[in-house]
């Protein structure tokens, strides 16, 4: 025993004591990236309420003011939770194999709740709700169809929708008579008129990803060595 601190020894030896600290660093970022945070249970919270959206809204016949306010406040919760989950997920390196799967069906699974409940009551023509639903389910087969060639990204014009679609079906969801009725026919037109137009952007930046992919891959078959050259 030289009486020499391992710190003091010059580098010599065995590895210093705190050389695994990136170790310690690297757990720290699993742990954040874990299932159980914050962004995942934003997500689990709107998944949950939908049932609850759906028993509220169809409580006493589905028409009594205070079941369709309650009904309200979960699909307003709902929406919150969407504009909070995914920021919070790419601001705090939280991105999870479970949220890329379970957000797009919680978002979906609340509108679509919503619009066959308010279509089932009378209250929202059924073409409206064929068309949203027809258009969130096209984009989705499309996304897939392009996703060896690239990503569509979110469009504001999306985003806009979204925020449409929220506010429009949130007030079909209150009882409202009057101009506020009136307002809620038109804030739905605004809705179907961006869910359609939308729809065709994202039609025509999938045609284009998809032709740039093909040219991609034909400039590098071209460009690729024959079998028979040689070494």
């Amino acid at each position: 025993m030289t009486g020499v601190p391992a710190s003091a020894a010059g580098g010599q030896g065995r590895p210093r004591p705190h050389a695994a600290a990136p170790a310690g660093a690297t757990a720290v970022t699993a742990r954040q990236a874990g299932l159980w945070n914050i962004a995942n249970v934003l997500t689990m919270i709107r998944l949950l309420l939908v049932p609850g959206f759906v028993l509220l809204i169809l409580q006493d016949g589905g028409y009594d003011p205070l079941w369709r306010a309650l009904a309200w406040a979960a699909f307003a919760v709902a929406m919150i939770t969407d504009l909070f989950d995914g920021y919070l997920a790419r601001r705090y390196d939280l991105v999870t194999d479970f949220g890329k799967i379970a957000d797009p069906i919680a978002d979906k699974a609340i509108m679509g709740a919503a619009l066959i409940c308010l279509s089932a009551l009378g209250d929202l023509p059924w073409w409206v709700t064929g068309v949203i639903l027809l258009r969130e389910l096209g984009i989705t087969l499309l996304r897939f169809w392009v996703i060896r060639h690239g990503v569509i990204p979110a469009s504001r014009g999306g985003k806009l929708k979204t925020l449409a679609q929220g506010t429009a079906v949130g007030l079909y969801v209150l009882v409202l008579t009057g101009p506020l009725a009136t307002l809620r026919f038109w804030m739905m037109a605004v809705a179907v008129a961006l869910t359609v137009l939308t729809g065709l952007d994202y039609v025509r930046q999938a045609v284009l990803l998809r032709r740039a992919g093909l040219a991609r891959e034909r400039r590098g078959a071209a460009g690729a060595p024959t079998g028979g050259a040689e070494r």
